[in-house]
């Protein structure tokens, strides 16, 4: 497995590298520039997200049809041109322009289905517990990274750098990630999964778009307190980004165990949208820059508990068939929450104070966990391998009507048919007899 999905987590994790390493430095960057306002800082830092919610179900629906790979070839070299025109921006429309072309190389989602292809269904767990580790570490290097680098380069080489990461994973996707296997689908029309009528990825969708817009937000006032506020230079950010990033991390590992081998994810959800709104209810009170960057490091925390997690569950609400088209309209719901963060976030910030938007989050909060608590969690599943040779395929269709099979496909690499089935409807010996 590892060797599967290695190259695609760094892949995963330098593009996100490339996109965290600016954050902690760019509203005061674009702040900077004639014109600037709170409301144009806030666009330019979640502006690259409205394309990508664009963006994100084509590339999705593209990668279903055309292959995994070319797809994110073709995202990776969008993303690259995106940043180079970033970084030689002399004002605040450029920038903008080349975030947003940033923001158009919407791959995210297609790089999540692959590694849900070339990993068995019992170990994409791991795999995406794996692949949120390796964010998380990408986003804990980029937080320390981008303050030192940015005060001793600037921030238009940090976007040079990223095109430059981005065109380097073009040669790790060619060199080493594997071919997805091909997989045959047979669906009864009128039986069709119905993403929009799910109400389990509905509830995910929302979910991710506020993480996404708490998160934008929270990147925005960051460092605009810390410097304008309490007279802070760029190269102190990492003062309060390591610590944060540092205790972020602890928390993520436990959480991501326990949601996905003890199966509570709604308990992990609900503890991180309460642990979010404490962070806002600190950041929104503070007074000293010692409780901002309490706040600053509760929100973290928060943060932490539930990113690790979210994709992975979301997958488990799709079919194989979908993952692509699911997990772009997942994704296409957290960058639209990122792009409420900053600029719906920046306007507010011209209007009132960050008190007043800190106490409006804290009754979002309220909602969201309500909304939390109504999620039901996965079906206990697994998985019957079944090789062709061993099947009547006339018998493949009654797989639809038997009670407890969840979904069946055929790896035609493999050359096997497999069968998600419930634990406590149906077993294994059952759907073999089905279909000998």
């Amino acid at each position: 497995m590892f060797k599967k999905i290695m190259p695609l987590n760094a892949i995963i994790s330098l593009r996100m590298f490339g996109l965290f390493i600016v954050l902690p430095v760019l509203s005061v960057y674009a702040f900077d520039m004639p014109g600037s306002s709170h409301t144009m800082v806030g666009i330019i830092i979640g502006g690259y997200a409205i394309t990508q919610m664009l963006f994100q179900v084509p590339f999705g629906k593209a990668s279903d049809k055309i292959g995994r790979k070319k797809t994110i070839i073709m995202g990776l070299i969008i993303f690259a041109i995106g940043s180079f025109i970033a970084g030689f921006a002399t004002n605040i429309y450029v920038l903008l322009a080349g975030r947003l072309l940033q923001g158009a190389g919407a791959i995210g989602s297609v790089i999540t289905a692959t590694i849900s292809d070339v990993v068995k269904e019992e170990e994409r767990s791991k795999a995406m517990a794996i692949m949120g580790g390796s964010i998380g570490m990408a986003f804990a290097l980029s937080m320390v990274a981008g303050p030192l680098i940015a005060s001793s380069v600037g921030v238009p080489f940090l976007f040079y750098f990223v095109s430059f990461l981005a065109l380097f994973s073009i040669f790790v996707l060619i060199k080493f990630v594997p071919d997805p296997p091909k997989i045959k689908h047979t669906y009864i029309d009128d039986e069709k999964f119905k993403i929009f009528k799910n109400k389990n990825l509905v509830k995910m969708n929302i979910t991710n778009m506020i993480v996404k817009g708490l998160m934008t937000f929270a990147f925005m006032i960051i460092p605009i307190v810390l410097t304008k506020t309490y007279g802070w230079q760029m190269n102190e950010l990492y003062k309060v980004y390591l610590p944060s990033m540092v205790v972020g991390l602890l928390s993520m590992g436990p959480a991501a165990v326990m949601a996905e081998k003890k199966g509570i994810y709604k308990a992990i959800l609900l503890l991180g949208v309460i642990v979010l709104a404490l962070a806002y209810l600190i950041i929104g009170a503070s007074s000293t820059y010692m409780m901002f960057s309490a706040g600053v490091v509760v929100f973290f925390i928060g943060f932490n508990l539930q990113e690790p997690i979210l994709q992975s569950l979301a997958v488990k609400y799709a079919k194989i068939h979908q993952r692509g088209e699911v997990l772009g309209i997942f994704n296409s719901f957290g960058y639209f929450g990122t792009f409420i963060g900053g600029s719906i976030g920046g306007a507010m910030l011209d209007i009132t104070s960050l008190a007043n938007i800190s106490y409006g989050v804290i009754v979002i909060c309220i909602i969201w966990a309500i909304m939390v608590i109504t999620l039901e969690n996965p079906a206990k599943t697994k998985l019957a391998y079944i090789h062709l040779k061993d099947t009547d395929h006339s018998k493949h269709q009654e797989l639809h009507s038997l009670d407890g099979c969840k979904e069946w496909y055929i790896n035609d690499t493999e050359h096997m048919l497999v069968v998600k089935y419930d634990l406590e409807i149906i077993d294994e010996d059952k759907i073999k007899h089905t279909v000998k």
